[in-house]
């Protein structure tokens, strides 16, 4: 296997900063402050490392696209694993420079699974589209930081809306809805894609 660590690196930074952003977010007492830093954050990296990892910072994306072969198997561990290192790293640099982690409930039921896998949804929606190239380059930023934005809003209204299993280790909210729910989004939304995208 062929180690692409430009790739790796890019991904470890970009969930990184996403990891960060999002729980420098959770100390401003400001409504809808999360998802929108969460959706800058992501819009941000899509231009900067975009063309480097194709950003995906998040496993339920890379999981997604693992599943209608626009990434192989073993580049999509690697992957993971990056994003993961990322997010711990996040957590350990909050830890250092704020303190306490804030304070996130961490449950888990069918409708938080169910609010996670359709934000997701929304979100590979978003990706996809980028992927299969029906948006302008100069728009990629724009449309997954939007659909994230949207994921969020919509999945919030039942849970967290983390929307990715990479970030919610870094912030402390792990649970089976928060992991099996964006997974299972990801895959659903990124085959239904590939299937309204096929040529008849």
């Amino acid at each position: 296997m062929t180690m692409h660590w430009k790739k790796y690196a890019a991904e470890c930074l970009g969930t990184l900063a996403l990891t960060s952003a999002v729980l420098v977010s959770l100390r401003i007492p400001i409504p809808l402050i999360s998802p929108v830093i969460a959706a800058l954050t992501l819009g941000l990296f899509v231009y900067s490392i975009g063309t480097v990892s194709g950003c995906h910072v998040n496993p339920a994306v890379t999981v997604g696209l693992w599943s209608i072969r626009k990434i192989p198997t073993q580049e999509a561990i690697a992957y993971i694993a990056a994003q993961v290192i990322g997010a711990v790293l996040a957590m350990g640099i909050f830890l250092w420079a704020y303190g306490p982690l804030p304070t996130v409930t961490v449950a888990s039921s069918m409708r938080i699974l169910t609010g996670e896998a359709v934000g997701t949804a929304i979100l590979l929606f978003g990706v996809c589209a980028v992927v299969y190239d029906r948006v302008p380059h100069a728009a990629w930023g724009l449309m997954i930081g939007g659909s994230l934005l949207l994921g969020i809003l919509f999945a919030s209204t039942v849970g967290n809306g983390l929307l990715n299993p990479a970030v919610m280790i870094g912030v402390q909210s792990v649970s089976w809805a928060y992991i099996v729910g964006p997974l299972l989004g990801g895959v659903l939304a990124c085959q239904i894609y590939r299937w309204m995208s096929a040529k008849s």
